[in-house]
């Protein structure tokens, strides 16, 4: 009984349905730092993959892709922040919940980006580099409309933006990568169990944002390692 009690001081109970749930002080501060401590990270992940470049199109590509990164923890510790001090900020708060949300679809298309864009493609695959972009857009379009209302088809349609893509990258003749482009895909998809768990598990959203941050950091590695490092390896030789 007094575990219970103790898990009670950092975890409210599951919101209602096409509610938001409402996290304690402590997990606002989790939730926070979680994806605050990552923003430096990835601007600097950003700057490097840029100077690696060997052109206007893979620098163009680092761009994109590192935007997306940066994007992503930026403004959903900026959300979090106005929902923990969120008094006098209401609109605000709305309003940065959707940007919240519609970032999540853009950084999904800025990662497979790299892939799309910097290995040879079949023709029915070479589509999917702006297919992926619409997908975005239906993404967004569906959030400004229907924002918090159907929380369990938002969630398929995250999880069909990150699977569908996928099924393209088969027709590589280069394949390299594809596992740690595998694994960061599996852990997503475990910290969607956390995601969907606030008022079940304390700290719920920041344990996500971890697994976030850790499959990220997977996809980070293997378009560097693959994409941007092989060919400056690459470049060198033929100097």
């Amino acid at each position: 009984m007094k575990r219970v009690n103790s898990f009670q001081r950092f975890m409210n109970r599951r919101a209602s349905a096409n509610c938001r749930y409402q996290p304690t002080r402590y997990e606002h501060a989790a939730n926070c730092y979680t994806h605050a401590l990552l923003i430096v990270p990835a601007f600097v992940g950003m700057a490097l993959l840029h100077r690696l470049s060997d052109n206007g199109w893979e620098r163009i590509t680092a761009w994109v892709y590192g935007m997306g990164l940066c994007a992503l923890f930026l403004v959903s510790t900026v959300f979090h922040i106005i929902t923990w001090k969120r008094s006098h900020m209401r609109s605000m708060e709305h309003c940065f919940h959707v940007c919240d949300r519609v970032v999540i679809y853009f950084f999904i298309a800025a990662s497979y980006t790299p892939w799309l864009n910097l290995r040879e493609l079949g023709p029915l695959a070479a589509h999917m580099r702006w297919f992926v972009w619409l997908m975005a857009a239906a993404g967004t379009i569906y959030v400004f409309n229907y924002h918090e209302k159907y929380k369990v088809v938002e969630l398929a349609f995250y999880l069909m933006m990150g699977f569908f893509p996928a099924s393209v990258m088969t027709s590589m003749s280069n394949t390299e990568g594809l596992q740690e482009l595998a694994c960061g895909g599996l852990i997503y998809c475990l910290g969607v169990f956390f995601f969907k768990s606030d008022g079940r598990i304390p700290f719920a959203h920041a344990i996500w944002h971890v697994f976030v941050a850790l499959a990220a950091a997977v996809h980070y590695y293997a378009i560097w390692k693959y994409l941007y490092k092989a060919r400056g390896a690459d470049s060198l030789l033929q100097l």
